[in-house]
């Protein structure tokens, strides 16, 4: 076996096999201080901060910068229900030639836990507990947009729960998933 060397000079060698290389591929993307936009979020409610997010006052997160995946317009975000946006990339594949299944899951759980934001008051935080994901078809490159749908379910004091789906531009689902949130209230302060 021959050592080969990479098409590009500048990064190692990545296989021994003989097959031929392929020219490595490059991403690069940016995002701005998510604290930015964490500390505003203590002082809305999860409905206008998400919406402040679409209008460009606050950063959005670094997950959808690092997925490209996004809240792409004001209409998709609603009382309960937020939609978010992505376009199958090769960057997104796993090793069988197919969008990786933890991407499904970011996006469901960042529609799903958004979806929930938009239902609490200022101050008033969540995480997520529990997430079930059911896979249903392949996500591929040159399948056009796909939006990920999550809808609330139910906020009590403590616990919320929502549901959501991940459909293309036909409404064919491709995921859906379920999630539980914790409520993260202020401690109250003892006198």
């Amino acid at each position: 076996m021959t050592d080969r060397t990479s098409p590009n000079p500048a990064s190692p060698a990545t296989s021994m096999r003989d097959e031929p290389h392929q020219e490595a591929r490059v991403r690069t993307y940016t995002w701005e201080d998510p604290l930015v936009g964490a500390e505003a979020a203590r002082h809305l409610s999860g409905l206008d901060y998400l919406r402040a997010i679409v209008r460009g006052d606050f950063p959005g997160p670094p997950i959808a910068a690092s997925l490209d995946f996004s809240l792409a317009r004001e209409e998709d975000i609603e009382d309960g229900r937020v939609t978010f946006r992505m376009i199958p990339q090769e960057f997104h594949y796993n090793p069988i030639g197919s969008v990786h299944g933890g991407v499904y899951a970011t996006l469901l759980d960042s529609a799903l836990g958004c979806a929930i934001h938009t239902r609490l008051p200022a101050g008033v935080g969540y995480t997520t507990l529990e997430l079930k994901v059911n896979y249903v078809r392949p996500l591929l490159v040159g399948m056009g947009e796909v939006r990920a749908v999550g809808e609330v379910l139910s906020v009590s004091r403590q616990v919320a729960t929502a549901q959501a789906k991940l459909l293309d531009a036909r409404d064919r689902l491709f995921a859906h998933a379920t999630t539980t949130c914790l409520i993260l209230r202020p401690q109250r302060k003892e006198t």
